[in-house]
């Protein structure tokens, strides 16, 4: 299942289309260079992103991990998995940030 980027992310791709194909690339890359499936990678990336507090990154990678076959409570998992890590308030947030994506769909 495809998924959409965000409207910031196409205007960076019209402004900066050199940078944002090396960093397209790049993630391309990283994901080719093990053996760590699609789907994993993405809710790997999905915890990364609720621990730096980033919503639009929670949104992609949530976005991300249920196109590549992620379940939702995958997705709460990866997140509440980071309860020691980065605390409860922040566990709240990224569950919330997820659930716009997920009860959106």
């Amino acid at each position: 299942m495809p998924t959409t980027p965000a409207n910031q992310y196409l205007k960076l791709e019209k402004r900066y289309p050199e940078l944002m194909g090396a960093v397209d690339a790049l993630g391309k890359t990283t994901k080719a260079a093990g053996p760590i499936d699609e789907k994993t990678a993405h809710l790997i990336q999905l915890a990364a992103a609720a621990t730096l507090r980033s919503e639009g990154a929670v949104h992609s990678h949530t976005k991300r991990a249920i196109g590549a076959g992620a379940t939702p409570d995958e997705i709460y998992h990866a997140i509440i998995l980071l309860a020691n890590t980065i605390g409860l308030p922040n566990i709240v947030a990224a569950i919330s940030w997820a659930d716009d994506v997920i009860e959106g769909a």
